[in-house]
C-alpha cells in the first residue's frame, strides 16, 4: 500500500528493512493512524527510522511522497491567527523606500539623537520618521523598519537589525534533562573523553586478582585498582534570549548531552556577545552576576571553552565599548573573546545556525574571524569535527 514510501527511504540511503515496513502495516491495520496525515506522518517517522541522523531524509521523503494531498471534505481550513490581524498596523516598506532610510552617523551619533528626543518628546506617536513611536521609520520606538534602530516598547524581536533594545527581558533557563535528538551529540562528543584512574581503589582488578591468585598457590589474593573516570575539563558558555529563542530546543539537546557525558562541567550564560560578566540563573541575571574575570580566575588553561550562540547581532556589540543591547560595556566584545581564547588552550565556538547562511551575517562572520576559523555549526558532524580541534 506504501510501498512508495519505503522505497524511497531506501534509495534515499535510511536503512528501513521489510520489517519495520511490516510492523507499520501492521499499525496501519490495527487503525492507529486512522484517516490523519499528521498520525501517519509519526507512526511511519517511529517505525521506519532507527537513529535522529535519518529524521532529516525522512522528512525530504516523506514530503515527496505525500505532497498535494489535500484535507477531507467537512474539515474547517483554520481561520488566520489574530495576532496577524492585529499587526496590519506594521508598516511594510518597499525596497525602494528602505534605500532611502540612511544610518544618523553610526553609533554614537544614534545614542545622542535618543537621549535628545527623550528629552523633547511627552506622549505616544504612531508612524512618522523622526519621534520615538510605532510602526514608523524612525529609528526609535517598536515595529517599525530602520536599518540602525533602537527597540523600545516592543514584545518580541521581528527583523533583528536594532543596535539597542531599551526593554527588560525575561530569559529562561536551558533545561538540561533532554533526551530526544542526544543521542548523536552524546557519539560526537565521546571524542573528547580521556580516561584515567584516581582516587581511592575501590574497583576490583580482575586479571591481576587471576594473577595474584595463581601465584598464591590457589588462595584467594584481592587487586583493586581506583574507578575510571573522564578526566576532560569543560566550560560552557551559552547565549540565551533574543535570536537565541529560535534555537532553545537545539541548545537544549546539546546542554543535556553534555551534561550527561562530562563529570568536569561548568556552564554559564551570556547575552550575545561575552561581556565583563555572566551569570547562572537567567531570571535572577540581574542580580546574580559573575564577573568574567572570576571564571578566568577559578578555571585554568586545562578547561575546554566551549561558547554557543547563534553570533546574530549588530557589529556594534563585538567591535565597540558601549556596544551591548542591554548594557554599557566598557570593553568592546572582541577585547574579552581574546581574553578568553588567549587563557583556555582550546577553544570552540558552536554555531545553531546553518553554516550556508553564516557568510549573509556581517556578525558572524567577525566571531569566526575572532575565533581564528574555530565555529562550527551546531550539528553531529559539527560536534564531531569541534571535538577533533578541542582533542589536537
Amino acid at each position: 500500500m506504501f510501498s512508495h514510501l519505503i522505497l524511497g527511504l531506501r534509495t534515499a540511503g535510511l536503512p528501513a528493512s521489510i520489517t519495520e515496513y511490516l510492523t507499520l502495516m501492521g499499525a496501519m491495520k490495527a487503525g492507529v493512524a486512522e484517516y490523519s496525515i499528521d498520525d501517519f506522518y509519526y507512526l511511519a517517522r517511529a517505525t521506519l527510522v532507527k537513529d535522529e541522523r535519518h529524521l532529516d531524509k525522512f522528512d525530504r521523503v516523506f514530503g515527496a511522497c505525500f505532497k498535494g494531498l489535500e484535507p477531507p471534505e467537512g474539515v474547517k481550513v483554520q481561520d488566520l491567527p489574530e495576532e496577524w490581524l492585529r499587526k496590519l498596523a506594521e508598516k511594510m516598506l518597499t525596497p525602494e523606500e528602505m534605500a532611502k532610510i540612511e544610518a544618523m552617523g553610526g553609533f554614537d551619533a544614534l545614542m545622542k539623537r535618543l537621549q535628545e528626543l527623550l528629552a523633547e518628546q511627552n506622549s505616544r506617536h504612531q508612524g512618522g520618521s523622526k519621534w520615538i513611536g510605532t510602526a514608523g521609520t524612525s529609528p526609535f520606538g517598536a515595529y517599525g523598519a530602520n536599518p540602525e534602530g533602537v527597540r523600545i516598547g516592543q514584545d518580541k524581536s521581528r527583523n533583528r537589525t536594532a543596535v539597542k533594545v531599551w526593554d527588560k527581558r525575561e530569559f529562561k533557563d536551558l533545561d538540561d534533562t533532554v533526551e530526544l535528538g542526544t543521542r548523536g551529540m552524546k557519539l560526537a562528543l565521546r571524542r573528547l573523553r580521556r580516561f584515567a584512574r584516581q582516587g581511592a581503589a575501590t574497583e576490583l582488578d580482575l586479571p591481576d586478582t587471576i594473577l595474584a591468585t595463581a601465584k598464591n598457590a590457589g588462595s584467594l589474593d584481592l587487586k583493586m585498582v581506583p574507578e575510571r573516570h573522564n578526566t576532560v575539563k569543560v566550560l560552557l558558555l551559552l547565549d540565551i534570549g533574543g535570536s537565541m529563542d529560535d534555537h532553545v530546543k537545539l541548545t537544549e539537546e546539546l546542554f543535556s548531552a553534555v551534561r550527561s557525558e562530562f563529570k568536569h562541567l561548568e556552564y554559564y550564560y551570556f547575552h550575545n556577545c561575552p561581556y565583563e560578566r555572566v551569570w547562572k540563573n537567567n531570571r535572577r541575571r540581574h542580580e546574580e552576576v559573575i564577573p568574567t574575570w572570576q571564571v578566568l580566575r577559578t578555571y585554568g588553561p586545562d578547561y575546554k571553552l566551549v561558547i554557543v550562540g547563534d553570533g546574530a547581532m549588530s557589529p556594534y556589540e563585538i567591535t565597540m565599548a558601549g556596544g551591548s543591547v542591554e548594557h554599557w560595556n566598557e570593553e568592546a566584545g572582541t577585547v574579552w573573546l581574546d581574553r578568553l581564547t588567549g587563557h583556555y588552550r582550546r577553544s570552540a565556538w558552536l554555531n545553531p545556525t546553518p553554516k550556508q547562511s553564516w557568510g549573509h551575517v556581517r556578525s558572524i562572520t567577525m566571531l569566526n574571524d575572532a575565533m581564528e576559523g574555530r565555529m562550527f555549526p551546531l550539528t553531529v558532524n559539527g560536534i564531531d569535527e569541534m571535538t577533533r580541534e578541542l582533542s589536537r
